[in-house]
């Protein structure tokens, strides 16, 4: 994996208008988020260790690297679990396996029968779980599809029942095309998505797969993601790094159509505007370099994606385990509950002083 740092084309800066590159943290709208727990206390197995001083090399020895009360799911990857069984089987096997916050792909549950949101937030609650997120289609081609463009209202009503902190979609920034002008297009959309939302207390955000971290089609030097976040206001529209597909996207991406080299870090994304990066998918994957995508997405913990480097690196920041938050995801786990159980035993073994 590169550690190559990325600096934004000094092109873009001249080319593209009002907010300058990456660097302006989310101001306004930015409220506390739910659910901020203690630490947890020392097991009673241990021994009680003497007080050390505090510093910044000896503080947090030893400290997960996952906040507590973190440890969230993205619930397209139990989509199986839920049409076949119904929320109240899922949400019970992740309290189970001591989640604490749940992000929708989708408020159906299938052969269960009908459930209403009303139901879904108090059946969440029930089971310890917090709903953080949810991801809703930008648009589509039926008037009277359920997408930010054709039912923003209704979107955002369902985002009030369920209590939601954030809503967001997984669509690329695309409507348009994939020149700079057409993603200026779409960061106008995800504005006024924004807007919309911060005035209800809620904050919009973008989910990103690997072509987001494409170049412009009719400006081949330019990489589209850098087109995004200038274009977007910071204040209104927050994004989503789903952490495999950046990486993914390093693979993809790092030359220009024309050969020349143009290396990225993902991480350095986050650390430029940490503000802006409330949430975070947690996908694994094995690296394989002759695969078109460099990686073949694996249970998280079983790939080589370094998650105590990246979470540790977000923590870091002035307002890092406060503020964020991570999702375990797999598309297409072999077994979804499964998955979940490693997943989240995974992440809750990561300490800072070792794995």
């Amino acid at each position: 994996m590169s550690r190559t740092r990325h600096s934004p084309d000094p092109e873009l800066s001249r080319r593209l208008t009002r907010r300058g590159m990456l660097g302006v943290a989310a101001g306004a709208g930015a409220a506390a988020l739910l659910g901020a727990s203690a630490a947890p206390a020392a097991a009673a197995s241990e021994p009680a260790a003497a007080p050390e001083p505090a510093s910044a090399s000896t503080k947090d020895r030893g400290r997960p690297v996952l906040p507590p009360g973190r440890l969230g799911i993205q619930l397209y990857s139990l989509r199986d679990k839920v049409a076949e069984l119904g929320f109240a089987a899922v949400f019970a096997e992740l309290e189970r396996h001591g989640y604490d916050e749940v992000e929708f792909a989708g408020y159906t549950q299938g052969a269960a029968g009908p459930i209403t949101l009303t139901q879904l937030r108090r059946l969440a609650r029930h089971h310890g779980l917090r709903p953080i997120g949810s991801h809703v289609g930008y648009y589509a081609s039926d008037p009277r599809a359920y997408t930010f463009a054709q039912n923003l209202d209704r979107v955002l009503d369902d985002a009030e029942a369920l209590g939601l902190d954030h809503i967001g979609t997984a669509s690329g920034p695309f409507r348009y095309g994939a020149t700079v002008d057409a993603v200026k297009r779409a960061a106008e959309d995800f504005n006024a998505y924004g807007a919309a939302a911060r005035a209800r207390g809620i904050k919009f955000y973008q989910h990103n797969h690997a072509e987001e971290f494409s170049f412009a089609a009719d400006q081949p030097h330019i990489r589209l993601y850098d087109v995004l976040l200038t274009e977007t206001d910071p204040g209104l529209v927050h994004l989503e790094m789903d952490v495999y597909w950046a990486y993914v996207g390093q693979h993809r991406f790092s030359r220009r159509p024309d050969g020349t080299p143009a290396p990225f870090e993902p991480l350095d994304y986050v650390l430029r505007s940490p503000d802006r990066y409330p949430l975070f998918h947690v996908k694994d994957g094995e690296r394989d370099d002759s695969a078109r995508d460099g990686y073949r997405m694996v249970d998280v913990g079983d790939g080589d994606i370094d998650y105590k480097r990246f979470i540790s690196a977000v923590n870091r920041t002035h307002r890092g385990r406060r503020d964020h938050h991570w999702q375990a995801e797999h598309d297409n786990p072999v077994d979804s509950f499964t998955f979940a159980h490693k997943a989240g035993e995974h992440l809750h073994s990561l300490r800072e002083n070792g794995c």
